[in-house]
């Protein structure tokens, strides 16, 4: 599983894939999760940590 700063580092490549255009959904897409996942980084860190505790229980 990424860690919460690979995931951040995907989204901030990705959002910026698509700024050439920020009307096109996708970009709006990723660059509001971006900043809502960076807002609320501390609970993102706990989701990753359950996700992975889940996943590790199989």
């Amino acid at each position: 599983m990424l860690t919460v700063e690979q995931i951040l580092v995907k989204l901030q490549e990705l959002r910026k894939d698509y700024q050439d255009d920020e009307e096109d959904p996708t970009y709006q897409a990723l660059h509001h999760a971006f900043l809502f996942i960076s807002y609320k980084i501390n609970d993102f860190k706990a989701y990753v940590q359950e996700a992975k505790r889940l996943e590790e229980e199989g």
